[in-house]
């Protein structure tokens, strides 16, 4: 199976590119979405990464967290989605504003408004990842391609849905019990009722994280594509990102290798630098034999623009 069959052939509904920060899961990424807009399929371009390049891959500014038409692409949209401001939407529900919001007789204990503060480590990944899956329920597009963060935040990212499931568990219990205690003081003191929509803002994020597992571990629906280079830490970064996408289950089995350099025998450098690249290359295609390996040659200049990632994705499809 080629690359392209997972756009034309046997389409799939999300394509996650990740790999090690700097090997070009960018520029591989926004040619794939090309690649499959220019093929009729209306494709949406989201960027989960913290340190956003997408815009500038695109020589377009698509940030702001909301969806933008990329120009020069037919069926082309793109995103980069901002964690923070999507955590400031939520922050409310695990904060201690609802609780102020009930004229109580009883000042709030301060401990209950820390406790009600707290957020879990990777918060603003995780709801990013949230803003993501209300694309993947209820999405009209044909085609959603994730530029995730480098290595080490996707594999925190991936490891989300369990620890927040966790974290939003218990608050929810804990909301739940004191819910019902200040029903009580309500009812003694004869206070009306206060809506009080936090519980639902909480189950409705932890269905969205717990959606997660299913969608990406669907593989007639994902497939997750590594962009590596041929270097000793790309390996590495590899290694570690394909035995946690194993461990949660998320369909893997096509590898780009990104920067190859050519042979150029009148440039020394240029040759010392293919003689440790082809080490590597060796070893990559005996670690990965089972894998779809496209190799991708370093380009002359920089691959940014509509033009140049067209190209880029001429060689990955063609």
């Amino acid at each position: 199976m080629t690359l392209n069959d997972l756009i034309i052939d046997k389409p799939r509904k999300f394509l996650l590119f990740g790999g090690k920060g700097g090997v070009g899961k960018t520029s591989n990424a926004a040619a794939a979405a090309i690649w499959a807009a220019e093929h009729g399929r209306e494709t949406l371009i989201i960027s989960t990464d913290p340190a956003h390049s997408l815009s500038d891959s695109l020589n377009q500014d698509v940030s702001g967290g909301e969806i933008k038409i990329v120009q020069g692409v037919d069926n082309l949209f793109a995103m980069e989605v901002n964690p923070r401001k999507e955590f400031q939407k939520y922050q409310n529900t695990v904060s201690g504003e609802s609780f102020n919001s009930i004229s109580s007789p009883f000042p709030i204990p301060d401990l209950l408004t820390d406790l009600s503060g707290l957020t879990p480590p990777g918060a603003d990944e995780a709801l990013a990842f949230s803003k993501v899956l209300e694309f993947i329920e209820s999405s009209e597009y044909d085609l959603i391609i994730f530029d995730t963060a480098p290595t080490g935040h996707t594999l925190r990212l991936l490891s989300l849905p369990e620890l927040l499931n966790s974290f939003f568990g218990k608050l929810l219990t804990f909301r739940l019990r004191l819910s019902t205690i200040w029903d009580r003081f309500k009812s003694i003191f004869g206070r009306g009722e206060v809506r009080d929509d936090s519980l639902e803002k909480l189950e409705t994020l932890k269905k969205n994280i717990e959606n997660a597992s299913s969608e990406l571990s669907d593989p007639t629906k994902t497939s997750f594509v590594i962009v590596m280079i041929p270097e000793a830490m790309a390996i590495y970064e590899t290694e570690r990102l394909l035995s946690t996408l194993y461990e949660y289950e998320i369909p893997v089995d096509h590898i780009i290798i990104n920067m190859v350099y050519p042979d150029i025998p009148d440039c020394v450098f240029c040759r010392s630098r293919k003689v440790m690249q082809d080490k590597y290359l060796k070893e990559i295609h005996s670690l990965y034999s089972d894998f779809n390996i496209t190799k991708v040659p370093l380009f002359n200049d920089e691959i940014r623009g509509v033009t140049k990632l067209k190209e880029l994705a001429g060689v990955l499809f063609e």
